[in-house]
């Protein structure tokens, strides 16, 4: 068998977002002749013992990397998010969870690739025109009115949707039926590798053919349907991007415009009266108000408040922690509380999006899509696509898209 690089073996571990401990779990390493089973990994990670090609083949599947990556003789470059356009000086990121951003991203390109290699076989599939169509120097209104035209979504139906979520789901339609596919992420498979807003926001994946824009779940949900126009914004400039933090990079910056002023134009601003102590509390609850009625969320409000010069970027900050721990509160007691919900395949296909569920169903269907890749593309075991796919209604306008 040929040598594996020790190094190799650390970097697999590490850019799976696993300690040590952790992985001599999933591992199924055990203590054996006086020696942990901690050390055990560690031996093999130092060198001083060569893996199994069982090990090998365990590892390669807890660490979510092909097997042909252990033989390398180095690791290979850092996974690329592409433009990574979170303020990482304002806002700290543990290696671990970079670590998990870049495995997810990596399994999001991959179901790109699939998707797109799946979708070219299909006779005539066409570019997106949207794709790249603009640049900065176009200027924030020229790109909205890119968007809002080829979206076509009306703002009161967005505002009269019951709930936030709803509203998303109004945004999240009306994106899909452009060819995009909207993802909701915001962990591996499991709640021990969570990634909160802090660790990113959203990514988007410009591809002509197959652009995908992902959307933590994590955040709060009415902040979903900002991130999801500020990843359709990267998308219109032709950028593959991770998205989060402060936003202090000037291509944010622009996003976050494009966002909020396609969901809260600058003129109803001008409705709000904001108190001239600006005393935290009171500038919130205002806002709150404010924001309730738009199915956008407070934070949102106050960014915007902000970029006009209606307060300064100390008063925003002071504002953007106040929301952002009452609503952390909040979702703290509500997980407490948290009893039964809804089935497994039920929140699986709320993440895929309709999109992808009917663009999956019709390429299994003609046999463009093995089972096995339909599993790959939906996040579930083989013999569960069908399963997944069982409630999910062809959408006339994607199968339109995948056949023309």
């Amino acid at each position: 068998m040929p040598d594996v690089s020790p190094q190799v073996l650390r970097w697999a571990r590490e850019t799976a977002g696993l300690s040590r401990e952790e992985a001599v779990s999933k591992l199924h390493l055990k203590d054996a002749k006086g020696i942990t089973a901690t050390e055990r990994l560690q031996a093999l990670e130092d060198g001083l013992v060569a893996p199994s090609r069982p090990m090998l083949t365990t590892m390669a599947k807890q660490y979510r990397r092909p097997l042909v990556v252990f033989y390398m003789s180095a690791p290979p470059p850092s996974g690329q998010r592409g433009q990574d356009c979170r303020n990482t000086v304002l806002t700290e990121h543990s290696p671990r969870d970079d670590a998990c951003l870049d495995a997810l991203f990596r399994r999001v390109r991959a179901r790109m690739a699939i998707l797109r290699s799946a979708m070219e076989e299909q006779e005539g599939a066409q570019a997106l025109a949207f794709v790249g169509s603009r640049s900065i120097e176009d200027g924030v209104q020229s790109v909205l009115v890119s968007i809002r035209e080829t979206l076509g979504m009306q703002l009161d139906d967005f505002r009269q949707a019951s709930t936030a979520t709803d509203a998303f789901r109004v945004l999240r339609a009306h994106a899909e039926a452009t060819g995009v596919f909207v993802l909701l992420e915001g962990n591996l498979g499991s709640h021990h590798t969570n990634m909160d807003a802090d660790v990113f926001r959203g990514f988007a994946l410009a591809d002509p053919i197959a652009p995908f824009a992902v959307v933590n779940l994590n955040d709060h949900r009415r902040a979903w349907a900002f991130t999801l126009l500020h990843e359709l914004t990267h998308i219109w400039l032709g950028q593959t991007a991770v998205s989060g933090g402060v936003p202090e990079l000037s291509i944010e910056r622009f996003c976050n415009d494009v966002a909020s002023e396609y969901l809260l134009p600058k003129h109803e601003l001008s409705k709000i009266r904001l108190p001239k102590t600006h005393a935290i509390s009171a500038v919130a609850d205002l806002v709150g108000d404010f924001s309730r009625g738009r199915n956008v969320s407070a934070s949102m409000v106050a960014y915007r408040l902000y970029r006009l010069g209606m307060f300064s970027h100390v008063d925003w900050r002071a504002l953007s922690r106040h929301y952002r721990d009452k609503w952390a509160a909040k979702r703290e007691a509500e997980l407490g509380r948290a009893q039964g919900g809804p089935s497994y395949y039920k929140v699986r296909r709320h993440r895929l999006g309709a999109r992808m569920l009917d663009v999956v169903r019709l390429l299994v269907a003609s046999g463009e899509l093995t089972t096995i890749k339909a599993g790959r593309l939906l996040a579930v075991a083989a013999n569960n696509v069908h399963r997944v796919l069982s409630k999910a209604s062809v959408n006339n306008r994607a199968a339109d898209v995948v056949s023309s």
